[in-house]
Formats: structure tokens, sequence, C-alpha cells
């Protein structure tokens, strides 16, 4: 098992960066799949981008060249840098790991793109 808590969600301006964290409760460098996904209202939980424990990143296209996730072994958390935001990034934010063979999710943070 795993327990995922995720920090750093807030209001930012557009064009904007934040840096979201996930800490997990054990090695992070041990689960499978770790990854981002997002939620705006009225709208369907979409995948922002993955990470595999070989370090291989995949990003929604969107996302691409924008968002960056990177992980802390050292702290057993994962990042995701967000540059250049704009207000369609506005959602909540979700940390998502696989771990034999079983989804776990945080609890989410609010990122609001909005000038």
């Amino acid at each position: 098992q795993v327990q995922l808590v995720e920090a750093g969600g807030g209001l930012v301006q557009p064009g904007g960066s934040l840096r979201l964290s996930c800490a997990a409760s054990r090695n992070i460098f041990s689960i499978f799949l770790l990854g981002w996904f997002r939620q705006a209202p009225g709208k369907e939980r979409e995948m922002v981008g993955t990470v595999t424990s070989g370090a291989t990143t995949n990003y929604a296209d969107s996302m691409k060249g924008r968002f960056t996730i990177s992980r802390d072994g050292a702290k057993n958390t994962m990042y995701l840098q967000m540059n250049n935001l704009k207000p369609e990034d506005t959602a909540v934010y979700y940390c998502y790991a696989s771990l034999d063979g079983r989804p776990y999710w945080g609890q989410g943070t609010q990122v609001t793109v909005s000038s």
C-alpha cells in the first residue's frame, strides 16, 4: 500500500508558474507508475503526465513543454512543475500511483489560474 499527500496548489495569474508536490509513504522509486491527473468542473478526470519506476515520462499533448514531472528519492516525493499556466489549467490536481496492480489516489489540490 501507499498513501499520497499533495500540496502546493493555489491561485496564480496566467503565464505564471506553480509547483505541486506529492509525498508518498514509501520508497518512491519502488512504485511502478506515478502520475498526475486533473479534473476541471464539469469535466472528466484527465491525465497530465506519468513517470515509471524506470524514469520514463509521458505527458498529455497540451502539457508538453509546459509541465515537468520529477522525483526526489530522499524525500519520497514527486513534483509537478507547471509553467506558462493558462486559465484552462484550472482544476483539482490529483497524485496517482499504481502499485502491485492497484491504483492509489491522493486527496487532490486545487489550482486556479486567473487574473
